[in-house]
């Protein structure tokens, strides 16, 4: 009877344990999504200021900046990992293409307040690459401990659910080269 004890003990110990290590790990990834979302709120409020300094050099290149202002609404409106992925694939190829203009005037790549957004820009992607990696890692740990024997038991008993990466996808504009045509 002593053992049973013991043995039913560790069993509630052991559950308590799995189970406190999926909330940590659902948090960390919470806590990691929104990293990124800090550094992407970052990224669209230094947009406009870079598309305005491109404008004043380059206000025949208007369909370019359209690019730009319709894939900024789409990504701020995007809900969901793989929706805001896409946008933000749109997104990035679409100043890759204000960067493209931009190196056709050389004028403009001597202004101080475009090479400090652009500075301010590349920090900025550098910090979302950097807090992207650090959600998919949360997410890969999440999502292991969830496929794992026993714990995968436990986790469809308590209705845990495995969490999506946040990745480029194969083909998207921030991977491909933008083709700019004057």
């Amino acid at each position: 009877m002593k053992y049973i004890f013991i043995i039913l003990g560790v069993l509630v110990l052991w559950v308590v344990f799995i189970y406190n290590s999926f909330v940590t790990l659902v948090n960390r990834t919470k806590e990691a999504w929104a990293d990124i979302e800090v550094q992407l709120k970052r990224r669209y409020d230094l947009i406009p200021n870079l598309v305005n300094t491109v404008k004043g050099y380059a206000a025949h290149e208007s369909s370019a900046f359209e690019n730009v202002t319709k894939a900024r609404a789409m990504a701020l409106g995007a809900s969901g990992v793989a929706e805001k992925g896409q946008a933000e694939n749109m997104l990035t190829g679409a100043l890759k293409s204000v960067f493209a203009i931009a190196e056709a005037y050389p004028e403009l790549k001597a202004n101080q307040n475009f090479l400090a957004l652009q500075q301010e820009l590349s920090d900025t992607e550098n910090k979302i690459q950097s807090a992207r990696r650090f959600y998919n890692g949360n997410v890969r740990d999440l999502n292991i401990k969830m496929e794992s024997f026993p714990a995968n038991i436990l986790a469809s008993i308590f209705h845990f659910s495995k969490m999506e990466f946040f990745d480029l996808a194969e083909g998207d504009a921030a991977q491909n080269p933008v083709a700019v045509k004057f």
